[in-house]
């Protein structure tokens, strides 16, 4: 008598190779017999003819941090076939904080990852002031997924150099050997690694730069060092560049995160994005990566499976925000808000008017402007869900072909589905005359399937559905273009996203494993439209995109979602170190 039995589904194992038919048993939450026919019963049988028996995703990539302290589902990574989930990137987090330094970590994680600050301050329930007391905290918690945590530079500098950190002022030699010691005190207690931000797109709300983005050489490596101390722990960053900004800096960053990985025999994991300004840098630092392989370094781009940008909309961020008319109306409930736009005296006074002038250190008052100026790049999302738009459906093209401004255009877009509409700003990882960037990564030896961000930029976008779209575009559906095969799709957020980050106890389904699981029915898996919801701790809101077709999420061994729904159980732990 087994605990559960998943019969007759057609297995990708997360190994890479061909997919096989066959039954899964569990037992005492780990995989007790893979493929061929299970003899025996169980408490609890799946059918699985018709469906793929892959293995839970381990999206490495999550900014959970705050959400963990109050949300035990998980949501909305758990609903996208996610099992296991790491945070802390991009050097963001809340330990280890002073008494009364809250606020500032609470504004740092809002401008860098726009995460309504007033959810975070209603719903963190803080009760820690080291990263070892942070762990304590999640170590009680009872989730739908397991949940890793690494300790994020901006809060060490912060904790260490009170303001001159926080204003990014040199440390000093004093300052960096705490720092080394407070970062080796988490590993050896259970971070999974340490993270830190270069790129000058990530500010607080105060427009300030995340603390560490002017890092000398010698702050970085301790961090490194601190982990090489340990034996343990990988070395993520956001580099410069990356976002588009200071691009000429990719090169030198590169060539130092092949001497620290060299130097601390560790892996270096970070956010890569083909940008505008340098096209082709991404393709420079994907073969450098591999060249750092072959000299003994351990170098991994993280890419994202799909445009990175903003979603646009009334509800989200757009080009009328600023204008006096607008934000006299703006306070409405939506439908009401909708009907008010919809009158054509409003429409006019609207679209006659100047924005307000934009506040520089605030972040995100000069998106709607820039939003103007983007008109050639913005493209109607529409049910089908087009992440690969062509040029000729850009709200530009499309307003010429009727014969209106672009802006006008704009304005009648985003009232369609009352007030629900959605247009695609793609920023990165979307030129059209190389439009296979994204396959390219994807399918490079070094790269690791990340970037979902998922539990951050609430107000801009969803990645944390990528899985989903991982398999429903890349493993079936692509028509612009060639496809990637199911297998290869299934292993790489899984057992590689597992490898690099030292779970070996999970990523793939071989006996002995984890019994963490996705039941699938994947020629009617679907990602449904993004829309806005209000469900965040004092109203906050984020936008969701749900998914049809995950017929069973199992986490070690109990099965967390039937058919969508949340079951309840909390099987769910925090990982504390590699596996």
């Amino acid at each position: 008598m087994y605990d559960l039995i998943i019969r007759g589904g057609k297995i990708v194992d997360g190994r890479g190779g061909e997919p096989f038919v066959g039954d899964v048993a569990v037992q005492d939450g780990r995989i007790a017999m893979v493929g061929g026919t299970v003899d025996g019963d169980a408490v609890v049988v799946i059918d699985a003819t018709d469906r793929i028996v892959t293995p839970g995703f381990v999206d490495i990539h999550t900014h959970y941090d705050g959400q963990v302290t109050w949300d035990d589902e998980m949501s909305p990574s758990s609903a996208h076939g996610v099992t296991t989930l790491v945070m802390g990137n991009c050097g963001v987090g809340f330990a280890p904080v002073r008494p009364g330094q809250e606020e500032w970590l609470i504004q740092l994680m809002e401008g860098v990852e726009d995460i309504p600050g007033t959810a975070l301050a209603e719903g963190i329930t803080w009760g820690w002031e080291t990263f070892p007391e942070y762990l304590d905290v999640l170590d009680r918690r009872r989730m739908t997924v397991d949940v890793g945590a690494q300790i994020a530079h901006g809060a060490v500098r912060g904790y260490v150099m009170g303001e001159r950190g926080a204003r990014n002022e040199p440390a000093t030699p004093e300052d960096i050997a705490q720092m080394r010691a407070i970062v080796r005190e988490a590993i050896e207690a259970g971070a999974l690694g340490v993270t830190t931000s270069r790129v000058l797109g990530h500010r607080a709300m105060d427009g300030e730069p995340v603390p560490g983005t002017f890092a000398a050489h010698d702050e970085l490596f301790a961090l490194g060092y601190a982990l090489r101390d340990a034996g343990t722990g990988v070395f993520e960053l956001a580099p410069a560049g990356a976002d588009g900004l200071d691009v000429i800096k990719a090169p030198v960053e590169m060539a130092w995160m092949r001497k620290l990985s060299a130097e601390i025999g560790r892996p270096v994991t970070f956010g890569m994005n083909q940008v505008e300004d340098d096209p082709e840098q991404w393709r420079m630092l994907l073969a450098e990566s591999l060249e750092a392989c072959a000299d003994g370094s351990q170098c991994y781009p993280q890419v994202a499976g799909r445009p990175f940008g903003m979603l646009v909309g009334l509800q989200t961020h757009h080009a009328f925000a600023k204008r006096p008319s607008f934000i006299a109306l703006s306070h409405l409930p939506l439908p009401e808000l909708v009907a008010r736009l919809r009158e054509p005296a409003v429409r006019a006074a609207i679209l006659g008017e100047d924005n307000l002038p934009a506040n520089p250190s605030v972040v995100w008052d000069e998106v709607p402007a820039a939003l103007e100026r983007f008109v050639y790049r913005l493209y109607p999302l529409g049910p089908t869900l087009d992440y690969e738009p062509l040029p000729e459906h850009s709200l530009a093209r499309l307003a010429a072909v009727k014969g209106v401004p672009p802006l006008e255009l704009f304005y009648d877009l985003m009232l369609e589905d009352d007030g629900r509409a959605m247009m695609l700003l793609p920023i990165y990882n979307y030129a059209w005359e190389s439009h296979d960037v994204i396959r390219e990564m994807l399918l490079h030896p070094q790269s690791v399937s990340g970037l979902s961000d998922g539990g951050a930029h609430c107000g801009m976008i969803c990645d944390a559905s990528i899985p989903t779209y991982m398999l429903t575009h890349w493993a079936r559906d692509r028509v612009r273009g060639e496809g990637l095969p199911l297998e290869f799709v299934v292993k790489k957020q899984t057992k590689d996203t597992a490898t690099l980050y030292g779970l070996g106890d999970r990523g793939s389904l071989e006996v002995g494993l984890r019994a963490d699981i996705n039941v699938i029915d994947f020629e009617n898996l679907r990602l449904g439209s993004p829309k806005m919801a209000h469900d965040l701790p004092s109203g906050g809101r984020r936008l969701l995109q749900d998914a049809e077709g995950y017929d069973y999420t199992i986490v070690a061994g109990e099965v967390t979602r039937d058919h969508g729904k949340d079951t309840g159980a909390r099987p769910g732990r925090l990982l504390r170190g590699a596996r």
